[in-house]
């Protein structure tokens, strides 16, 4: 296949994402009609009711991140850095193991593996077994030539060339294990993290990089560094807008749970009623958990935050004294070339056949 025809039909693709999101349901050529539209709203539902942390409104929110990502100066600007290496000639078998804790969140990986010239065999969490494969479908549609490159799997992945694996620490090492002698990439447990001034005008934005996907996501937001003698009032108050939360009986189950242990250890903590503030130096936190930390100098902890930086998916602040941060409300909004763990994927790719 073309890499011109492979290009064309992601383009393809991000506009059928972007006119699903404000619901032009209109054909695209000849190959999209109205009922696709209508079957990925089918599918939506029916991964929320297998899946309740699929929600309507957090799928909804995935695709309209990758409709947007998927423009054509996006598409340009981040195969601008591989136009001379791209090939299409002796593909190889990627089979793709993925995480499943947020919508789509195995797609840039899909994405990579087609781009790159070679063939794709997805293993599907059982957490999300059919938005990935529709649009999969999709995609066929505005080139058929996919039919022979993709593939999924909900057994046990065989016949592959090269792997990408995304999970827990604890499944990395089972992946290490099981797929250390083939060519890969196997990524662990990473989260966000913010920096907080204390000069902000506003911390609503930092709310949706706390709850977007109820923090399940390795780019939410896990823990804060706050100024010595940081007032939190200004933060709990900002973080109200997200109060609706208490109404998922999932993460209101995290909630309670994970308050009850606080109290009954008699750890010191704020308690908004839908989230839990507690001094720790641990990065990662549970669900209903936002971890803090106090710092004195902001050297200092660009200095720490860079020795930790295999514990960190991104950084986000106000301040662009914070190095390699990017905003508030940014962390689940990434780019086609911020690649998860900083591992180029596709640099990847392209040189297993060298």
């Amino acid at each position: 296949m073309k890499i011109e025809s492979i290009r064309n039909a992601i383009l393809d693709l991000g506009q059928f994402l972007n006119n699903f999101i404000i619901k032009e349901y209109k054909p695209i050529g000849s190959s999209l009609l109205e009922n696709d539209y209508l079957n990925l709203e089918n599918i939506i539902e029916k991964s929320f009711l297998e899946n309740p942390w699929f929600t309507l409104e957090n799928t909804h929110q995935a695709i309209k991140v990758w409709a947007s990502s998927l423009s054509q100066t996006n598409i340009e600007t981040w195969l601008s850095a591989y136009d001379t290496n791209l090939t299409t000639e002796l593909p190889k078998r990627i089979g793709v193991v993925i995480a499943g804790n947020v919508p789509l969140v195995g797609f840039h990986d899909f994405l990579c593996v087609l781009v790159s010239g070679n063939k794709y065999l997805g293993k599907l969490s059982s957490s999300d077994k059919y938005l990935l494969p529709a649009l999969a479908k999709i995609l066929i549609k505005f080139e058929p030539g996919f039919d022979q490159l993709i593939s999924f799997t909900e057994n046990k992945l065989e016949n592959f060339d090269a792997i990408i694996a995304t999970g827990s620490n604890n499944s990395a090492r089972y992946f290490e294990c099981y797929f250390g002698k083939y060519p890969h990439i196997i990524r662990k447990n990473r989260n966000g993290v913010a920096v907080i001034s204390g000069n902000e005008k506003s911390l609503t934005d930092l709310g949706a990089d706390i709850f977007n996907y109820f923090g399940l996501g390795c780019r939410n937001v896990s823990k804060i560094y706050v100024p010595e003698g940081y007032d939190f009032k200004p933060l709990l108050k900002s973080l109200d807008a997200y109060n609706e939360l208490r109404n998922h009986h999932k993460y209101n189950n995290n909630y309670d749970y994970n308050k009850s242990i606080l109290l009954i250890n008699n750890i010191a903590h704020y308690d908004t009623g839908f989230l839990l503030i507690k001094e720790d130096a641990q990065i990662s936190s549970p669900i209903s958990v936002l971890n803090y930390e106090y710092y004195n100098n902001i050297d200092n902890l660009n200095k720490q935050l860079s020795q930790e930086k295999e514990l960190l998916q991104c950084i986000v602040a106000e301040s662009d004294d914070i190095l390699n941060r990017i905003k508030f409300g940014e962390s689940q909004k990434p780019e086609l070339w911020n690649y998860a763990d900083g591992i180029d994927t596709m640099e990847f790719l392209l040189n297993l056949g060298l």
